[in-house]
């Protein structure tokens, strides 16, 4: 258990951690909007997709409802984020079904690093928001689990187009942060 804050003390930053984290659910939900919108539901992945991106809604509206409660506005990218995210799965997807999973299994791998940078900074300052970042940070792990049984791991060039995904994700997380 986390001691309790104490003056100096470095304190988390809620409010970034809520806009961040809206962005990324927001993200999630037009990455696999794209990659349905290519694979239809004529693969055999496209379940499994509908079923992740059903659980990422539930996570989105969690986190708009937690914004507007706690007076957090969203990220301004959000437009962006919506062009962005719809284009990597559809590009994802036209690459292949193997391919569709290696951009989920990248990004689930990043969100859940990033989730567990989030419960170590809230310690115990904000047990409702830590719960439910445990809760979605789960979800999340299952979506990577899914996604590597589904065989991202055979997409052409795996190490390459999976280190870029991250990296551009780790991007994506700094810039909802600040903006």
């Amino acid at each position: 258990m986390t001691p309790a804050w104490r003056p100096g003390d470095a304190r988390a930053d809620v409010p970034s951690m809520l806009r961040v984290d809206q962005a990324g659910e927001y993200g999630a939900t037009r990455i696999y909007a794209g990659q349905l919108a290519v694979l239809g539901g004529r693969h055999k992945n496209s379940s499994l997709i509908a079923g992740m991106a059903a659980q990422e809604r539930e996570h989105l509206r969690h986190f708009d409802e937690l914004l507007a409660a706690r007076g957090v506005r969203p990220t301004l990218l959000q437009p962006i984020w919506a062009v962005a995210g719809h284009a990597l799965g559809a590009a994802t997807a036209l690459l292949g079904p193997e391919a569709a999973m290696a951009c989920t299994a990248a990004i689930e791998d990043e969100i859940d690093a990033h989730y567990s940078e989030q419960l170590e900074a809230l310690g115990d300052s904000d047990p409702p928001l830590s719960a439910s970042i445990a809760k979605f940070q789960a979800d999340e792990r299952e979506h990577r689990e899914a996604a590597l049984a589904a065989g991202a791991e055979q997409a052409i060039a795996y190490p390459l187009f999976y280190a870029a995904i991250r990296k551009g994700c780790r991007i994506a997380i700094e810039l909802s942060k600040r903006i």
